[in-house]
């Protein structure tokens, strides 16, 4: 991780930490997903950004995402997604949080970062107040942690979703727990690779938990830093033998089912 975050900072930066900047990457991303073929794009932005870089308009956000979307690729579905860092004491979070409640153009919630920042528990009144407003509840648990860690952050946060969640395979438990409740893993294997988490693409836990019945999806992580969209994350999984042809089909459109 020390590594990847060296390489963004030298050679990514903070060129985009501007209004202007932010507008443009994001219109980047819609040209982007066009161009692999998307019909589903999740995108979202950390809630410190909306006094970053919008002025603590939530209406400006929302509308550079939209403008974005009807300009660039209006044939893809937009679902909004709020972002949280695992770094942040929880009244900031809280109180950025205020400008987002009660839209219901924002379609899910999402907490990265350190796994280890803080205890999951500590998030337990954000995510109350994110079910209330009917978001799709997710959190990045697994990629470092255990598989505990991931069952403890189901339970307390109530997730639909996990982002990544690749240690679920350690134990069998937590697979049967997954299944049993539905509970989505959303999985980025080049990134898995290139960070070490995972020894080589053949390998990759998806097959496995796949197979044990678990509801997995398959998705892009940090294009600029990893050179991956979703279509490469397929063939690299099919090249390597993980997945077949078929399985992925099964993937692909179970990933473009609603969770809500």
């Amino acid at each position: 991780m020390n590594e990847m975050d060296a390489w963004s900072a030298e050679y990514i930066g903070n060129r985009f930490n501007s209004t202007e900047g932010r507008k443009l990457l994001i219109e980047a991303t819609f040209a982007q997903a066009k161009n692999d073929g998307l019909t589903v794009l999740e995108i979202g932005e950390d809630v410190w950004g909306l006094g970053e870089f919008f002025h603590n308009d939530i209406d400006e956000l929302i509308y550079s995402f939209q403008k974005a979307n009807d300009k660039i690729a209006p044939e893809i579905e937009l679902r909004l997604q709020i972002g949280l860092s695992r770094h942040c004491p929880i009244d900031y979070l809280e109180d950025c949080l205020k400008y987002f409640w009660k839209h219901k153009e924002f379609y899910s919630i999402d907490l990265y970062g350190d796994e280890l920042a803080q205890t999951i528990e500590n998030f337990i009144p954000i995510y109350e107040k994110a079910a209330e407003n009917g978001l799709v509840l997710k959190a990045h648990v697994g990629e470092w942690g255990t598989a505990q860690d991931i069952f403890t952050a189901v339970k307390a946060l109530h997730l639909n979703e996990v982002q990544h969640g690749i240690s679920a395979v350690q134990d069998e438990d937590v697979i049967d727990f997954l299944v049993e409740n539905d509970i989505r893993l959303n999985m980025t294997p080049s990134s898995n690779v290139l960070l070490g988490r995972v020894i080589k693409m053949k390998n990759h836990p998806i097959a496995q938990l796949y197979r044990k019945g678990v509801n997995v999806t398959i998705n892009s992580d940090d294009v600029l830093i990893f050179d991956s969209d979703v279509s490469k994350e397929y063939l690299r999984l099919y090249q390597s033998g993980c997945l077949t042809a078929e399985e992925l089909n099964d993937i692909r459109l179970n990933g473009l089912k609603r969770r809500i």
